[in-house]
């Protein structure tokens, strides 16, 4: 059963975004990821947790995350990144893209949820 639910996936042919089956990581946000578990001292067993928890002006939220595997996790390793999402969040965040973008005035990760009717200016807050 555990390997059903551990999938690899590499860089698909000259695309610009790797790909899994329930979220979607650009390189950019990879490289930070893998940066930011580098420097907090995380092992290999530790990843990207993406959940979606109530809240926020748009009535959902995204939360971002260190963590280890839980029972009932999807897990997708992702050019070597372990990304966990729980079946409750999975229905909402199938087909999202997580980049990580860098402006003058700020920088995080920005969420592109093609299934979200609303979203809000927050960035992190959408609707279904």
């Amino acid at each position: 059963m555990a390997d059903e639910l551990h999938q690899q996936h590499e860089t698909a042919g000259d695309s610009n975004i790797v790909d899994a089956p329930e979220v979607r990581l650009t390189p950019k946000a990879l490289e930070t990821v893998r940066h930011m578990l580098v420097k907090e001292g995380l092992g290999p067993e530790s990843g990207l947790r993406i959940s979606v928890v109530g809240g926020g002006c748009s009535g959902f939220q995204y939360s971002l995350s260190f963590d280890e595997a839980k029972e009932g996790d999807r897990i997708t390793v992702i050019d070597g990144v372990n990304v966990f999402v729980d079946d409750v969040s999975l229905p909402y965040i199938a087909g999202v893209t997580l980049d990580f973008v860098e402006g003058l005035h700020n920088a995080g990760f920005r969420f592109d949820n093609p299934r979200a009717n609303r979203t809000c200016g927050c960035g992190s807050s959408f609707s279904v």
